[in-house]
């Protein structure tokens, strides 16, 4: 159980006032009365009523941001003004990351249609993406005339970051994706001069992950890539070291909006139209655009941690009533969705014998706390990443996630 990152929804942290009746239930096969979280998820808490901490934390950051309601459009509207205003000289005045996904693939729409902004679409590309993801991103951008940067990996050292972390048994295989892409987010803001980022993540239609499941950061990964990887210089992945992570947040600071954290957003909505508009095409479920993202939520978590992240959006579906919570635990229930021969795809790019493979996914459980990382660090500096999650230069997330103990994996 976490101490202190619990507090944020029994207790107080930073701007959210959780005044709740929480308990912790380890014993039993308890689930939440609302959702489908149970005794498994981690740090997870009970009130009298049987609600648990994360249904409830869901339900204050709605409050606090007024996502969906006046307040939360009117807060909207005045960061649109901001935007515009900044960027009125400039050639962008935003940048949005796009995935192919639905909920940035949205943004896009919204940014240039609805609210008559100027971004620049930015692509990571780790090259594990599907080849619909990658029609996608063209679809989108040639149907708005919007202009497209895109970072490429090498794809030997995209594929040496996988191999390293897959052999070091950790659970964050494809953290350095996630990491990298927000570096080269920022060097691409700095570069335009565009003090905005937005982002299409909304805890309504995602739900929470569970604070502490899993943790990485740029020496985390370089620690595993230098005991584990055979690639000796990384020269096209934009490392996230704590220097620039630093020199980002504190000098070039550009402000990370996430739009959805505002206004009511359905992806149900957003799929549709997006398929009768762009001619944009579903790719099967949450993270399935990316081969590797598939390989990590699909088949090596559940099968060597035990981890069903398709928690997270069931959870959220039975939260907002599209579905009810039976429903929600038979999803839950049935395996999850991959590519045929996914796991033969990515043994032979990661270069791995058969039975190299059944070694590692059968091997130990490596937990982070067993790496060097700048968790401490982090810890040491809450107060200042309070003030820029506050001011948006990080986001909320970070600072609840990165910035709290944890206790000690034993």
């Amino acid at each position: 159980m976490q101490d202190g990152v619990v507090a944020d929804v029994g207790g107080s942290v930073g701007n959210y006032d959780f005044n709740v009746n929480l308990k912790d239930s380890k014993l039993g096969n308890q689930i939440c009365s609302v959702c489908i979280y149970g005794n498994e998820v981690p740090g997870i808490l009970f009130d009298e009523a049987g609600v648990c901490n994360y249904c409830h934390q869901v339900e204050e950051l709605a409050g606090s941001w007024g996502t969906g309601q006046s307040k939360g459009e009117k807060a909207f509207e005045s960061l649109l003004a901001e935007i515009k205003r900044k960027g009125r000289k400039k050639r962008y005045d935003c940048i949005i990351g796009v995935s192919g996904g639905t909920d940035s693939s949205y943004l896009m729409h919204l940014a240039v249609n609805v609210w008559g902004l100027r971004p620049l679409a930015f692509h990571y590309d780790n090259t594990w993406n599907t080849a619909i993801a990658t029609q996608n991103v063209y679809k989108i951008v040639s149907g708005l005339g919007i202009d497209l940067q895109t970072h490429v990996l090498d794809n030997s050292e995209a594929d040496d970051l996988l191999r390293s972390a897959f052999v070091a048994g950790i659970a964050e295989l494809d953290g350095a994706t996630d990491l990298g892409y927000a570096l080269a987010l920022r060097r691409a803001a700095k570069k335009y001069r565009v003090r905005f980022i937005l982002e299409g993540h909304s805890f309504i239609e995602e739900g929470i992950t569970p604070l502490g499941r899993n943790y990485f950061d740029g020496r985390y990964i370089r620690e595993i890539h230098r005991k584990f990887g055979r690639v000796s210089k990384l020269r096209t992945y934009p490392l996230m070291t704590l220097s620039r992570f630093l020199y980002y947040s504190i000098l070039v600071r550009p402000k990370f909006i996430r739009p959805y954290w505002f206004l009511r957003y359905s992806k149900d909505h957003a799929k549709k139209f997006l398929t009768e508009e762009f001619g944009w095409r579903y790719y099967g479920g949450h993270h399935l655009e990316n081969r590797i993202t598939q390989f990590l939520h699909s088949v090596y978590l559940p099968r060597k941690y035990g981890q069903d992240m398709r928690n997270n959006t069931i959870a959220a579906q039975v939260r907002q009533g599209l579905i009810s919570q039976k429903e929600g635990l038979d999803l839950y229930a049935a395996p999850p969705a991959a590519e045929p021969r996914l796991e033969d795809y990515v043994r032979s790019r990661l270069g791995l014998s058969k039975e190299e493979y059944e070694e590692i996914m059968k091997g130990p459980q490596r937990n982070w706390q067993e790496f060097p990382t700048y968790k401490k660090t982090f810890e040491a500096l809450k107060p200042l990443f309070y003030a820029l999650a506050k001011a948006q230069i990080v986001t909320y997330s970070f600072y609840l996630k990165y910035c709290f103990p944890v206790e000690a994996k034993k």
